[in-house]
């Protein structure tokens, strides 16, 4: 009923999906933000607006300027995100070594990203299970118990991607809604009783807090950096939505938020011994709706972490097409809407992942400490990135604003640093572990490539035209799978000239990604010869084609699919390890999900 009222009013359709898709991570910050803030600050009015002030303009300044503005401003297609920087900005230079310092710069970030999908599940959920101490009767549960709500939340949550969230996610917009909701009407009943923080607002205050409090008050910049947690999201997801319905729905949500932090600001000037402020806010003034707000916590951060697991399941697609990652197993969740993806492999990595953060940090108040680097480290690498964009376009004006952005991302991302020896250091090992996977994985193809053995187009034609005159030919068309026609796979010669397997009709398939996230362009090239034909299928990085389908459309009817697999022999420990993720990934057949009953492997031995 509610979706069919929406049907009718697409805009409102439009910011309601992005708050529950885009806005979660962000939109859950008010949870512990300044909780975490003042367990190291004194409370008192100067404090108190200081920080307030730093916050609306960490928000002004790293999520409508970097990401609503300048971030959403750069696209291919609509699309966004870390990916889809590099692809903008290679182009743009002339020197190998820029690019290839952009490409790692990319990679990073996307490391990056992915350290932020475990830890972003880990302390929203856990900060929203420890608001059960604020219910009557429930105020010296042990900590243990909250550790084992929020893992069995963590763990249903993972449970239940395969299933798909097709059939749910229409409800996460209008739960959003309410939570964005509570937090105006608790932050404004607040503000009543306290109405001197709206002096917040000042950029003075802020500036001020920094001077006074020296190097003190930098690191507490390492702190006020989780309210901008998330904001990244605009841009990542700008491809699922569209750009205006996240601009509208960001402005509701940014005062939402600054409502909220003010509400806190004005409560805790007035209760300085609060230890977990917004649930003792709502306790007190709300004492009655206290339960029901903190079912709907913990539904706004189970829909913040959906988010994040779903742009990292997205991220990891990316990453699997622009091959920069194996060719994970991939599931279709959802029959009308393709891009709505399960990758099991990176479920359960991430799943073991979270659980293990939780249990070895505790508590939101000590995760916190592990909370910021990846983000600021991301928002840093875009503030670079779009620089060197907007400079090398010659827009003058962007390039200015977005230099002076990168500058606030790099001070925060070292106000962090300080954080790396109580538990920020889970943040760079899970980053490290991602980015010395793509390291290796990369470097792994390359010299895989370098190895392979192939056979030069001319001499294959020519070999090819004598052993078909002369074989005796099986009736039907066969398909081969090669990347490179001029380059012809060492399993095709083994296949037609030394088993002598030749078919009346040939065709040799390849599958292109090219640098635009979607669209997809299918055509034969020029005939090899009247049997043997090429097909090209060019495809977005994020396009999900359907091989098979492809076929048939173009008149193909194939009674059989040869494809290579390397069986990859070397003493190189490295190359070892690579060898033994081809192994263990499933091959492209796999991936592009073609029919079993046709399939034939020939494997090909590579020393490496």
């Amino acid at each position: 009923m509610f979706d069919k009222y929406l049907n009718k009013y697409p805009d409102a359709k439009g910011i309601i999906n992005s708050l529950g898709i885009v806005f979660g991570d962000i939109g859950t910050s008010p949870i512990y933000t300044l909780t975490v803030i003042f367990l190291l600050l004194s409370v008192t009015e100067a404090n108190v607006l200081g920080v307030l002030s730093l916050i609306i303009w960490t928000l002004i300044i790293l999520v409508t300027i970097e990401y609503s503005w300048l971030a959403m401003s750069l696209s291919k297609k609509g699309e966004g995100g870390t990916i889809v920087l590099k692809e903008i900005l290679v182009p743009l230079l002339k020197s190998g070594r820029k690019i290839t310092f952009v490409t790692i710069l990319s990679y990073i970030g996307i490391s990056f990203l992915l350290g932020d999908g475990v830890i972003t599940p880990a302390i929203s959920i856990l900060s929203a299970v420890e608001g059960i101490r604020f219910v009557p009767g429930y105020e010296n549960i042990g900590q243990w118990f909250i550790i084992l709500i929020a893992c069995i939340i963590a763990t249903c949550l993972f449970l239940f991607q395969k299933k798909g969230t097709q059939k749910i996610a229409w409800a996460f917009g209008p739960l959003m809604v309410l939570w964005f909701i509570s937090l105006t009407v608790s932050g404004i009943i607040s503000l009543i009783y306290y109405p001197h923080v709206l002096q917040a607002i000042n950029p003075y205050y802020g500036i001020s807090f920094l001077f006074n409090n020296g190097l003190a008050g930098f690191f507490v910049l390492s702190e006020v950096i989780l309210c901008a947690t998330g904001g990244e999201a605009l841009y990542a997801d700008m491809g699922h939505l569209g750009r205006t319905p996240i601009l509208k729905a960001w402005r509701m949500v940014f005062i939402a938020l600054v409502i909220s932090y003010l509400g806190q600001g004005a409560f805790i000037i007035s209760h300085p011994e609060s230890k977990n402020i917004l649930f003792e806010m709502i306790s007190v003034h709300t004492s009655i709706l206290y339960i029901p707000f903190l079912i709907l916590s913990i539904c706004a951060t189970v829909i913040a972490s959906q988010a994040m697991i779903s742009g990292v399941f997205s991220v990891m697609y990316q990453a699997i097409n622009t091959k920069i990652s194996p060719m994970f197993k991939i599931d279709y969740t959802s029959d009308e809407m393709k891009s709505q993806i399960y990758i099991g492999v990176v479920n359960w990595a991430l799943l073991l992942s979270v659980l293990f953060i939780i249990l070895q940090f505790k508590e939101s108040s000590s995760l916190a400490a592990a909370y910021g680097l990846s983000v600021t480290g991301t928002m840093a690498i875009t503030g670079i990135m779009m620089t060197a964009i907007f400079y090398l376009k010659k827009e003058t004006f962007k390039t200015i604003i977005a230099l002076f952005v990168t500058i606030v991302d790099f001070t925060f991302l070292l106000s962090n640093m300080y954080k790396i020896p109580s538990g920020g250091y889970w943040s760079l090992i899970i980053a490290s572990v991602v980015f010395i996977g793509i390291i290796a994985y990369t470097a792994g193809e390359t010299k895989l490539h370098n190895a392979f053995q192939s056979m030069d187009l001319k001499t294959f034609v020519n070999k090819y035209k004598s052993s078909y005159s002369v074989a005796n030919k099986i009736n039907g068309t066969a398909l081969f799978f090669t990347n490179n026609i001029k380059k012809i796979p060492a399993y095709i010669p083994i296949v037609m000239f030394k088993n002598e397997i030749m078919y009346k009709d040939n065709v040799f398939i390849t599958i292109k990604r090219t640098e635009e996230p979607f669209g997809v362009d299918v055509s034969f090239k020029e005939r090899i010869s009247n049997d043997l034909r090429v097909l090209e299928i060019k495809a977005g990085y994020m396009e999900i084609i359907d091989v098979v389908q492809i076929l048939r459309n173009v008149g193909i009817n194939e009674k059989i699919m040869f494809y290579g697999i390397e069986n990859i022999k070397s003493d190189n420990l490295i190359w070892k390890i690579f060898s033994t993720i081809k192994k263990l990934s499933p091959s492209f057949v796999e991936f592009y999900d073609l029919p079993s009953d046709e399939l034939h492997g020939v494997t090909i031995r590579i020393e490496m």
